[in-house]
């Protein structure tokens, strides 16, 4: 384990050799004799030497072969190649930016500081092997003098891998050395027990996936696919999005992408892409473990994706290519906030090739740009050649004459980050250096001595670093060691010269207001779909007002049916989950969305029916006045005269009565015309079949009066008749006035028999006194009617008996086929019904009572005499 100590007797210090070597302990103030180096590492790297060393660790070179693991002969040091000179540009970042701090005389005014960076090689065991080397740092680090003076490096930028930081930062926690990474986004590493010297200059995941999911959900994408690298940084990111995307969408597939680049398992991502009805693609990874990906859907040319990508390949310059446009032209992605580093490109021309083995990243990117190789060092550095006739290099080429992605300084992201990272290194360390005596942080007020600082010190500065840079952006860490959370977003669109550019269209600022935290200027924004709009991705349609969505069985809550609103409910909201019943006085509308008013039936005086049966009774009611003036004008002649005229007189005053209150029944019911109606039907019809009894009776005692020593007349006067007639009807309007009492009739909206029309009928409040009045018509109907059937057979000048009997009979007939049709006949035919049969009950007993009679009157007046009337009653004998 390495320690630093000046206060024991004998100290332990750590020793690596020349490019990194094993540490070897030993106590202080024993010399290494030099064949003591027993192993060592082969790291690619950069060094300058200074009073205080900042290390850096880098995945320079993209690729790396493992050695043999048979343990049967020594295992070989891992091999790297494929460097990647946009990477390369971040390195030199580092080192214009602790150039430009050493130029700088306010800032660590004495101190020069120095670096040493390793290649990481996009592998863990390697970026092990550079931490390591940095802690123990190299044998001539170290002299007799003590064990006085700074550690090898004081801090370390990077590793700019998440998953490789974390691993590193649990080593660095042991000795309390600054681990300041410039692009580890993984939210885990926030947590300060587990990493308590972590600090990063870009914003966690946490806030990436936020500014993803809210451009998500800004465009209506429910139905995403998500791609995720099997380390922390994948992962971590990819349970944080499906957090995030439950509350409104769905994912269609998740699948991993490995660091081994396994083709096997690219070809069934692959697989998985083409048959997913998703188009919104969401990808956290970095450019390493997605080359082979990439490769294989431009090879199969998979196409009318929108790619979503995370802050780790969305600049990437290996993918935003000519080549790649067909399947990844259009991508959005997360980016690192671009910055403008004042004359770094000038810097990155003054690079020159070092034949030092501590500075062998120097020759490898030499040989990668100039294509060609060094003949004394490629069998000294630990990479290997892509082939064998390559041109051999002289280091004196011309690099201002080569346009790469090195000298490309547009586009600084990452490589802002690093010069942020330095600087906040430098500050901190300038904090410190800047204590006063007796007002230190530390122990008994003191300060730390930057000759003599231990790594714990400088990270009590560094969590309290808080400055504005050369660009006039803020620097800080927040309590968890993170930067202030704001991003660009990005688009990869094709130029006029065929290149690719990746243009800012939009930023994420966290501090930003609720809601406003994303800006998009959308007209900037390139789509690759044919018709270059906005691609839709969902699994289904979006459920319109009118519908509610129904989960399909076995799949996500995204995937869903439409089904249409049941009668009488409604949704007026998009993809609402249920339909709602509409009010009792409304309706659903025909496309389900809005309740309206239902339709109020009624029989009314406007419609046809109405006029019709408002017609006919009225001619009923004239009809019935027309034979009563008739009556009445020959109220003198025998036909009027016999058998009581004013009975008849009465009796078609009721008739008029029974046509008349037909009316009643006709118009929109109130509280008034409920008991009109039913009151006036009640009396007039009991009034009028009064009539007709007492007239039966009448026709009976007459004919035994006739009968020589019968008297029974006497007994049943005109007086006692009329009498008769008005007590019948005086127990009507007894029932009458009980029933409206207790329980009156009223209006009543009917909505049972038709769900869209609230039918406006009279309730007859207590079934027990309407029944009370129809059973007491009833009851005189029938004996009237048994009566008359009964005196069918009188003489000739009786005979009215007979035309009772008929009238009676249609009465009867009438209102017993009356209750079916009652039953059966819906809304306003109901009332129809109950109308016809009044009118028909009453036109019954008015022709068949009166048109006899009215035809001798008008049409055979010759026969209306007394003797005619008793002459065919003799001749009937």
């Amino acid at each position: 384990m390495t320690t630093w100590s000046s206060t024991s007797q004998s100290c332990w210090v750590p020793w690596v050799p020349p490019g990194g070597a094993m540490n070897i302990q030993k106590p202080y103030g024993t010399r290494f004799p030099p064949n003591l180096h027993q192993e060592q590492f082969d790291l690619n790297g950069v060094y300058k030497t200074g009073d205080l060393i900042i290390g850096g660790i880098f995945h320079i070179n993209f690729e790396a072969t493992a050695p043999g693991l048979s343990f049967t002969s020594k295992p070989e040091q891992w091999k790297c190649k494929s460097l990647e000179v946009s990477i390369f540009q971040r390195l030199q970042t580092m080192l214009f930016a602790i150039a430009e701090i050493n130029r700088d005389q306010t800032l660590l005014p004495n101190i020069t500081l120095g670096y040493r960076v390793y290649d990481n090689c996009v592998k863990l065991p390697v970026a092990l092997r550079a931490a390591t080397a940095l802690i123990g740092g190299l044998d001539n680090d170290f002299t007799d003098s003590g064990c006085s003076g700074p550690p090898p490096v004081v801090a370390i930028v990077g590793d700019p891998l998440s998953s490789h930081s974390i691993a590193i930062s649990r080593i660095l926690s042991l000795f309390q050395m600054p681990l300041v990474s410039y692009s580890a986004s993984c939210s885990c590493l926030s947590n300060k027990i587990e990493y308590p010297t972590f600090f990063r200059t870009v914003p966690s995941d946490a806030f990436q996936v936020k500014a993803m999911v809210q451009i998500i959900k800004h465009y209506g994408w429910t139905w995403v696919g998500a791609i995720a690298s099997d380390d922390d940084y994948g992962q971590y990111a990819l349970r944080a999005f499906q957090e995030e995307i439950k509350t409104f969408g769905c994912i269609s597939f998740i699948e991993t992408v490995t660091t081994m680049n396994d083709n096997r398992r690219v070809f069934q991502i692959v697989d998985t892409i083409q048959q997913s009805t998703a188009k919104v693609i969401v990808v956290f990874s970095a450019e390493a473990e997605l080359l082979s990906l990439v490769k294989e859907i431009v090879h199969q040319n998979i196409t009318g994706r929108q790619w979503i990508a995370s802050e780790a390949w969305s600049t990437s310059a290996v993918f935003a290519t000519k080549e790649n446009f067909g399947s990844f032209g259009g991508t959005i992605g997360i980016a690192i906030r671009r910055g403008e580093i004042q004359d770094l490109e000038s810097f990155l021309y003054q690079i020159r090739p070092k034949f030092d083995l501590n500075n062998n990243l120097l020759l490898q990117f030499w040989e990668k740009i100039f294509d060609c190789h060094f003949q004394e060092t490629t069998i000294k550095t630990n990479t290997t050649l892509s082939s064998v006739m390559q041109t051999e290099c002289t280091g004196l080429e011309d690099i201002q004459t080569i346009h790469t992605t090195y000298n490309d300084v547009s586009e600084l992201r990452i490589a802002y980050n690093v010069y942020k990272a330095v600087y906040a290194l430098a500050h901190a360390l300038h904090d410190l250096m800047s204590c006063q005596n007796g007002k230190g942080p530390f122990e008994n007020n003191e300060c730390a001595d930057i000759k003599n600082m231990q790594p714990y010190q400088l990270l009590h500065y560094l969590k309290s670093v808080n400055f504005t840079n050369r660009l006039g952006e803020r620097v800080s860490f927040d309590e968890n060691g993170d930067a202030p959370a704001i991003y660009d977003i990005v688009n990869w669109q094709m130029t006029n010269n065929g290149s690719v550019k990746i243009k800012t269209i939009g930023l994420f600022d966290e501090s930003a207001s609720a809601g406003k935290e994303v800006f998009l200027d959308e007209e900037s924004i390139f789509w690759s779909t044919e018709s270059r709009t906005v691609p839709e991705s969902i699994c289904s349609k979006r459920c319109l007002p009118g519908t509610r969505r129904a989960n399909r069985k076995g799949q996500p809550v995204c995937c869903f049916d439409c089904i249409p609103c049941a009668e009488g409910e409604i949704s007026y909201k998009i993809d609402s989950s249920e339909c709602f019943k509409c009010p009792i006085d409304f309706w659903s509308n025909s496309v389900r969305n809005h309740c309206i008013l239902k339709e109020i039936e009624f029989l009314s005086y406007e419609d046809a029916m109405g006029i019709t049966l408002t017609t006919v009774a009225s001619v009923g009611s004239f009809i019935s006045v027309g034979v009563l003036a008739i009556f009445i004008y020959h109220r003198n002649t025998p036909v009027v005269r016999a058998n009581n005229s004013e009975l008849s007189f009465l009796l078609l005053i009721s008739l008029t009565l029974c046509f008349l209150c037909a009316l009643c029944f006709i118009g929109k019911p109130s509280d008034l015309n409920c008991m009109l109606r039913h009151v006036m039907f009640g009396i007039s019809f009991v009034l009028c079949i009064s009539c007709i009894l007492v007239k039966t009776i009448v026709v009976i005692m007459a004919f035994r009066a006739t009968l020589p020593g019968n008297n029974t007349m006497k007994w049943f006067s005109v007086s006692k008749q009329r009498g008769t007639v008005f007590f019948f009807t005086f127990i009507q309007s007894i029932i009458c006035i009980i029933w409206l009492a207790s329980a009156p009739p009223y209006p009543y909206k009917n909505t049972k028999y038709q769900n869209a029309i609230i039918i406006i009928e009279c309730d007859v409040g207590s079934s027990a006194g309407f029944g009370c009045l129809l059973g007491y018509i009833g009851l005189l109907a029938c004996i009237c009617f048994l009566l008359a059937f009964l005196a069918r057979n009188l003489p000739d000048s009786f005979n009215e008996a007979k035309f009772i009997t008929f009238s009676m009979l249609i009465f009867c007939a009438v209102w017993i086929t009356f209750i079916p049709a009652y039953i059966s006949s819906p809304g306003k035919h109901t009332v129809a019904v109950e109308i016809f049969a009044i009118l028909a009950s009453s036109f019954g007993l008015l022709f068949a009572i009166f048109a006899p009679k009215c035809y001798i009157i008008l049409l055979k007046p010759e026969q209306n005499t007394k003797k005619t009337l008793m002459g065919r009653g003799t001749n009937e004998k």
